[in-house]
């Protein structure tokens, strides 16, 4: 649990960082699908389109998809891939590109419950080809959410949730960014999701997409297949 105190205190010295810097709030937006083939394998895919202001200066998109397994209540593992464009600041999509990116990446996720509270550790390995030639990048999140409301038709309406992620490279300067996220969850149905969130990121020599302040906005939706015997409710923290 070392590596999580430590992202904690980096979460606070962002919060602490966020008045002295320039505010320009950009979007985030996300469409995530998820289809559940059994109790332990699923697959995804998702779209992101970014901007740098508020709805205007798109800058950034990618698609992704890929798989996930559950080894138990408690872990899982997933491989995904995607393209991740970005583009120069100053408008919509200005060419040429910084960068034109393909990434392949596995992760294994950990849960932990005290009470309602649940405690998730992600660990995610890239491998990107990119513009500038192939790199790596190794990211950490440590995450906290929380479900809350009547519970009404086996899951509950509302889920708050907070989390902060490390992002390190295998070459100087290693650290690349810190990305700090608070979300809130409405789920309307068994099947979607709607995320509202505030995202603030922290870039250090970075060569990819920039921006430090967003509003988020997600549309999750979850599938199962007819022959699974136990559609357990997703309410992970959802992915960025």
């Amino acid at each position: 649990m070392r590596i999580a105190y430590l992202t904690i205190l980096i979460s606070c010295l962002t919060i602490n960082n966020l008045t002295a810097q320039k505010f320009d709030l950009g979007s985030w937006n996300i469409i995530n699908l998820k289809y559940n083939i059994n109790d332990k394998w699923s697959a995804f895919g998702e779209l992101q389109l970014r901007s740098l202001k508020f709805y205007n200066n798109f800058h950034y998109y990618e698609y992704k998809a890929g798989f996930n397994y559950k080894v138990g209540k408690n872990v899982k593992f997933s491989l995904g891939a995607g393209s991740y464009q970005t583009y120069r600041e100053g408008g919509n999509f200005v060419l040429p590109k910084n960068n034109n990116e393909f990434r392949i990446w596995p992760q294994v996720i950990l849960f932990q419950s005290i009470g309602k509270l649940k405690i998730e550790q992600r660990y995610r390995a890239e491998f990107r080809f990119t513009t500038n030639g192939y790199r790596n990048r190794y990211r950490y999140r440590f995450g906290l959410s929380y479900p809350f409301g009547k519970d009404t038709k086996g899951f509950k309406p509302f889920q708050i949730s907070a989390s902060n992620e490390l992002f390190f490279t295998d070459k100087e300067p290693y650290f690349e960014r810190n990305r700090l996220l608070f979300a809130f969850n409405l789920r309307p149905s068994k099947a979607t999701t709607i995320q509202i969130g505030y995202l603030h990121q922290f870039d250090y020599k970075i060569n990819d997409e920039t921006g430090r302040d967003f509003f988020q906005i997600g549309y999750f939706i979850e599938l199962f297949k007819k022959q699974s015997s136990n559609k357990i409710i997703d309410m992970d923290i959802k992915d960025n």
